[in-house]
């Protein structure tokens, strides 16, 4: 559906409302990065909720989800719409057969819940506390080192290193190294048309050479008697996981460091960009500080950094009014239910105080509900008491570079300036 002769955004509503529905292709990354995306969802949520699409041939045929009820009959009803990484996985783009990494989101019962519970007690309320007061520290340390009066890129500065120390601190990781970790969690995701990689076959060998340095640290921690509190300690020591296959191992940690990097590093750029561009809202925020724990929610449903979660049908379905195939590809537009507005009052809109504002899908529902957003919205928080304390106004220069992808809805740079402190 993209056309690099044109320009998706500005043409974006037009072309979304004369495209015949079964030429539909709304898993076109182009339209992500365009952020041209919204005219499409809009008219599939009135005139075809749930869409089949031919596809391409990157990803093949799909049907496509994009009402918030019919998300959450299709999230909730695991027994019919598998997650398993050998029938797929969790993205719209099938694993290759010669390189699946089951991980335990990429799992159905029984498995999933015996692999969850064991990386469940890093997110523990006692643990948060814990982490609480390191997070502050880190944040404080970051922002009182940004440059004031002089342009600099938000993402890598701030959302990528904030996101990058967190990481390394839950896994243990070797302080100096843990930039690694952004590159990892980029790849894991990325196809060759983003820039971001040169071929499949590169991809795989950074993918292996991770493989290879967490396989090293697992080594160094199996044998000790006393296990650490780290996320490795704990799938080396656990029960359920202590045996892993290499591949199942890979697959656990580019989970754990995909899901702990890209919700939180996307709605930092996320929710200071939707603040730039709804100023009363911002306004709003200043004038009372005790709004920012809703409006994490809100930046979080607003952002939606992970844009779809794709499940694999076990058996014949009807879901409004259509019949999906036992075999069939379904994309849950997580992007799209978080707009929908018979559900969501003006759900184009950012509204920081907005009721029931955790009440989006950003983070899933059912049995795969993100075991770690607590842990993210605990950043979120912490990151806007202690801008709030330090800078009276955060410009934003220009509209950011986003991620080219269907999967993660993020940002590669977005410049800003701090023209003062307080």
């Amino acid at each position: 559906m993209s056309d690099g002769s044109i320009d998706l955004k500005a043409d974006a509503r037009a072309r979304a409302y004369s495209i015949p529905l079964e030429d539909y292709h709304v898993a076109d990354p182009a339209l992500f990065q365009a952020d041209a995306m919204w005219p499409y969802f809009e008219r599939l949520r009135k005139e075809a909720p749930v869409h089949y699409s031919k596809g391409d041939e990157e990803v093949g045929p799909y049907w496509s989800v994009t009402r918030y009820n019919d998300i959450m009959t299709v999230d909730t009803t695991h027994q019919v719409f598998s997650s398993d990484a050998h029938l797929g996985g969790i993205t719209i783009r099938n694993f290759d057969e010669d390189f699946v990494l089951p991980m335990f989101i990429a799992m159905d019962q029984p498995k999933h819940d015996i692999q969850r519970k064991t990386v469940s007690p890093i997110v523990s309320p006692q643990n948060l506390g814990r982490l609480e007061g390191i997070i502050r520290e880190r944040v404080c340390g970051i922002l009182d080192a940004l440059p004031i009066n002089e342009p600099f890129d938000w993402v890598d500065k701030v959302s990528i290193e904030l996101t990058t120390q967190m990481l390394a601190t839950l896994f243990d990781f070797p302080w100096e190294e843990r930039r690694k970790l952004t590159r990892w969690s980029d790849i894991a995701t990325a196809s060759p048309e983003s820039g971001i990689i040169e071929s499949e076959e590169a991809r795989r060998a950074e993918l292996l050479e991770c493989l290879a340095y967490f396989t090293n640290l697992w080594n160094e921690r199996v044998n000790l008697t006393e296990p650490g509190n780290d996320l490795i300690s704990m799938l080396a020591h656990g029960e359920a996981t202590r045996d892993m296959p290499p591949m199942e191992y890979l697959g656990n940690v580019i989970l754990l460091i995909v899901g702990g990097n890209d919700t939180t590093r996307n709605s930092l750029t996320g929710g200071l960009y939707a603040l730039s561009k709804n100023p009363q809202e911002e306004a709003k925020l200043r004038a009372d500080p005790s709004l920012i724990p809703n409006m994490v929610s809100e930046i979080i449903r607003w952002q939606t950094p992970l844009a779809h979660m794709r499940r694999t049908a076990l058996e014949d379905f009807e879901l409004a009014g259509q019949t999906i195939k036992k075999g069939d590809k379904v994309v849950m537009w997580y992007v799209s239910g978080n707009r929908d507005d018979t559900v969501i009052e003006d759900a184009d809109k950012f509204i920081i105080d907005r009721p029931n504002a955790r009440r989006h899908l950003s983070f899933g529902f059912g049995i795969h509900r993100c075991v770690g957003n607590r842990l993210a919205e605990m950043q979120l928080r912490i990151v806007w008491e202690e801008i709030l304390k330090r800078f009276p106004k955060i410009e934003v220069l220009e509209e950011p570079k986003r991620v080219y992808s269907t999967f993660v809805k993020g940002y590669e740079r977005m410049m800003v300036r701090i023209p003062e402190r307080i």
